[in-house]
């Protein structure tokens, strides 16, 4: 029997809801009840502080809101690695980056890695998954693997093109980003035609693009992602006058990685308040693009009668700095860049519950495998969220004891050019480099500088020496950083190798090659001398 009526059981108890019943836990799933289903919509570069106040007030987000009315929103989840591929691969194997090894987006788990949603297959639940993956090898331009490959390199050159705005379309045009509203539209036959019909429980991914920035073309061969697109009817959900314009530091005064960051991603130029305006305005608007693609799965499970009975999961693989710290695009723990959003609704899931516990992406995982009550392998770097979001962590405690107060992500790829190791503990975030003393770290109180404008680490070297201490405690990172090295430099000679005499002309044409052409010879030198 599907429900009661035209609405369905799962309808009708939206609707008590929404007259006033929530705010109170349900109860949760007992051993004896039927699995839940789960479906995860997993988008690119959302930024996690626009699921929460003050973020929020700058765009209209409907669907993630209902999910906030029903469910649990986490206000200090994290990836563990700000790029995609890696970010993908500590989430689709519940292990921390350096176990992983997936240093940069060309490098990530190896196809036959099993992942929860292969455990999960294993164990009775029928699998489907559309749209973005990402977290095998093999992905990405040839130019963004050299770029990786040559941070350590003593020259600076432009990688990314200037990022800019560019209007499509009309007032009433939805579907800006064509391949993911495809997506979610095979994600919204396939719960109307098949996960309705099944006997078995189901796990449904949607992977969505968005709202990552659009390629530019003009930047030439190899070109990068630096156009944030959109149509007036999404601009429209934006309020103009909340958009928060990020204050900068002085290019003198930047810290030599963020300075590097900056450089490579064409951001040192003069850029207008307006410019800077519209980028975020196009980027939140992007975002709401995204939020209605999760509106159509929330409805389609809502149609079906299957929203009672189904967990959703809605996160990103990593967040967009549009222009805060004189940077856009990823590859950062500022928070624009490092703080992902995590909404968790469904049965036994708390309603209207806010968690201001650090958690990340390799919890994804173990929670899965919770979900589908599967023992939980004991060598995970994630710990499931399950007694976080069902408050029943007293009844049933993780054999790995309790959740750590910190969390960890790390950053290996281009666009910055050292290793980079973030430690989120209660207040404060730590950022370590490559081997710990030749550059200097980060110390940021975001209960007190939320927006991380004022480095202290040498106002407290207590506490630097604390969070260092347990940073290594957790992975020795300056033997790590020289891994990365040992491998960029071997990954790119096998590179040069294969090119033969076609290695000068290919390198020079590259993404950097504005610069790069102005002095090839410069350039190449540089090379050699690294290696």
């Amino acid at each position: 029997m599907r429900g009661s009526g035209p609405l369905g059981r799962a309808g009708l108890a939206l609707l008590l809801m929404a007259a006033g019943a929530g705010g109170r836990p349900r109860p949760a799933a007992s051993r004896d009840q039927p699995r839940s289903n789960v479906v995860l919509v997993a988008c690119d570069s959302l930024d996690g502080r626009l699921t929460f106040f003050p973020g929020n007030q700058t765009v209209d987000l409907p669907s993630i809101n209902f999910m906030k009315r029903h469910g649990t929103v986490f206000l200090n989840a994290y990836t563990n690695s700000p790029i995609c591929c890696p970010s993908r691969a500590a989430m689709w194997s519940g292990l921390f980056t350096h176990l992983t090894e997936s240093w940069n987006n060309f490098k990530g788990l190896d196809p036959d890695y099993v992942t929860w949603m292969d455990l999960m297959e294993k164990h009775g639940y029928r699998a489907q998954k559309f749209g973005k993956l990402d977290f095998t090898s093999g992905h990405h331009s040839v130019s963004n693997r050299v770029e990786a490959w040559t941070r350590d390199v003593d020259f600076l050159l432009r990688q990314e093109g200037r990022p800019m705005v560019k209007l499509t379309g009309h007032r009433k045009q939805v579907r800006v980003m064509e391949a993911d509203w495809r997506n979610t539209d095979k994600a919204v036959n396939w719960i109307k035609e098949e996960a309705v019909n099944l006997t078995q429980p189901f796990i449904l991914y949607l992977g969505l693009n968005l709202p990552h920035p659009y390629p530019s073309p003009y930047a030439g061969e190899n070109f990068g992602s630096s156009t944030f697109l959109t149509s007036p009817y999404w601009l429209e959900k934006v309020n103009y006058e909340a958009i928060k314009i990020p204050k900068w530091s002085s290019l003198s005064e930047m810290h030599p990685v963020d300075y590097y960051s900056s450089y490579t991603k064409n951001c040192t130029g003069e850029f207008t308040k307006e410019e800077v305006r519209n980028i975020r305005a196009f980027y939140y608007a992007m975002c709401a693009e995204t939020d209605a693609m999760l509106g159509e799965i929330i409805s389609a499970l809502r149609d079906t009668g299957l929203l009672g009975k189904t967990i959703v999961i809605f996160t990103a693989d990593h967040g967009e700095l549009a222009m805060e710290h004189r940077q856009f695009y990823k590859m950062s723990m500022y928070e624009g860049s490092s703080h992902v959003p995590l909404l968790v609704m469904g049965p036994g899931v708390r309603e209207q519950q806010q968690i201001p516990n650090v958690v990340s992406l390799v919890d994804i995982y173990p929670t899965m495998l919770d979900i589908a009550r599967i023992p939980v392998p004991q060598n995970l770097s994630g710990y499931s969220l399950i007694p976080l979001l069902c408050e029943k962590a007293g009844s049933e405690a993780s054999p790995r004891g309790p959740r750590p107060s910190w969390v960890l992500s790390e950053f290996h790829g281009c666009d910055v050019n050292s290793s980079v190791y973030m430690l989120r503990a209660g207040r404060w975030k730590y950022i370590a480099y490559s081997d710990g003393s030749s550059v200097p770290p980060q110390l940021f109180d975001l209960t007190a500088d939320p927006d991380e404008l004022t480095n202290v680490a040498i106002t407290f070297p207590v506490i630097v020496h604390s969070l260092d201490k347990i940073l290594r405690s957790i992975v020795n990172y300056p033997k790590v950083s020289s891994s990365v090295q040992e491998y960029n430099k071997q990954q790119f000679i096998s590179w040069k190798q294969s090119l033969g005499h076609n290695y000068s002309s290919v390198i020079a044409n590259l993404r950097w090659h504005q610069d790069w052409l102005k002095d090839q010879k410069k350039y190449e030198n540089a090379i050699e001398k690294w290696l």
